[in-house]
């Protein structure tokens, strides 16, 4: 779903700030996913923390490789480790828009970051 909102953020890559109706969508969407939706919102670090647990069990189990099991936990570690110290406190400022708009252009477009760099993670088929 974020990428419905960072598609929004992309096409004005060449704009200092923003659109304020882009800004108010944007920042509507993360004000739901971060605060209102609670506890739904509280799923997606749910799934997080369930997927790092598995793979500590596969770690500690001894049933995969090790560097098969060193590998998953770095895809998935790094985007978990991203959402928690940087993308989700981003989301709910911006979801909160205290900011001026120059700064929410910014949490906007760190946040858009944040999910492309997240995307490299993800295993290909």
């Amino acid at each position: 779903m974020d990428l419905i909102f960072d598609a929004q953020v992309l096409r004005h890559r060449g704009t200092a700030e923003l659109p304020e109706p882009v800004l108010a969508s944007v920042a509507g969407y993360y004000h739901r996913a971060t605060t209102t939706s609670r506890p739904m919102s509280l799923l997606i670090a749910a799934v997080m923390v369930i997927l790092l647990a598995a793979l500590t069990f596969h770690a500690l189990s001894g049933s995969s490789p090790g560097w098969l099991v060193a590998t998953c936990v770095a895809l998935a570690g790094g985007p978990t480790a991203l959402a928690l110290l940087r993308t989700v406190p981003n989301a709910a400022a911006l979801g909160h828009r205290t900011d001026n708009p120059a700064e929410q252009t910014r949490l906007a477009r760190s946040i858009c970051r944040d999910h492309l760099l997240s995307l490299t993670g993800l295993p290909r088929a």
